[in-house]
């Protein structure tokens, strides 16, 4: 089992006091998503990893097959860019890492982003998805994951803001470029670290987000 309770400069290390600044502790575990719960078509349903892989080849699993892939169990905490935190839930799925090593990336990735139902993104550095945190889960607190929190799977990045972890995912997309997701499009954080209070857009310094399209280097 994996703790992802953040082990950063200045960030609490009390056991007690593991509430990011500007958070507020909640009970139970709110709903929050954009746009409708996504019906689950299993005969349909499957997961794919393309982009930039180091074979120029996407992989497709069925849900069937994704039974077959390892699995670990992560205990960590979520928090809401609009201020909620809930504490200790149980992940159980599927390690980023083991997506990696599956799919390896091509030398230049430097970003993934993560493809859900209805077209929703979001991007994270490949550092983050490389994170021990980080996994694809199927299962919360030694249950499936019920359709409203994104059964039949969910990206979990624990150490970031929620927008980070895509409910109902489908594809992973390897990047040699940065791009911005969804709900950073819209005026979220790149990036989205809740230590560092990275909420909004406006917010951001200098290489936190993608380089603009006309101060880019020709190719």
């Amino acid at each position: 089992m994996a703790n992802d309770r953040p082990d950063l400069a200045g960030a609490p290390t009390d056991a007690s006091r593991h509430i990011p600044p500007g958070q507020h502790l909640v009970h139970g575990w709110p709903v929050s998503h954009y746009g409708s719960v996504p019906r689950f078509r299993p005969e349909r349903w499957n997961l794919r990893v393309f982009g930039a892989t180091a074979e120029r080849a996407e992989r497709v699993w069925t849900f069937d097959v994704l039974t077959d892939l390892p699995r670990v169990t992560v205990v960590a905490d979520l928090h809401c860019a609009s201020g909620p935190t809930t504490l200790d839930h149980e992940w159980y799925g599927i390690p980023a890492s083991a997506v990696l090593d599956l799919v390896p990336p091509a030398p230049g990735v430097t970003h993934v982003m993560a493809w859900a139902e209805y077209g929703y993104t979001t991007n994270l550095r490949l550092s983050d998805f490389t994170a021990p945190g980080t996994l694809l889960a199927t299962h919360h607190n030694g249950e499936p994951l019920t359709a409203e929190h994104g059964f039949p799977l969910r990206l979990v990045v624990p150490h970031l803001y929620g927008y980070k972890s895509a409910k109902w995912l489908r594809a992973i997309e390897y990047l040699t470029e940065d791009r911005r997701g969804f709900w950073e499009e819209r005026g979220y954080h790149n990036i989205g670290d809740p230590w560092q209070e990275q909420r909004y857009s406006h917010q951001e310094k200098p290489g936190e987000g993608p380089v603009p399209s006309d101060q880019r280097r020709p190719s």
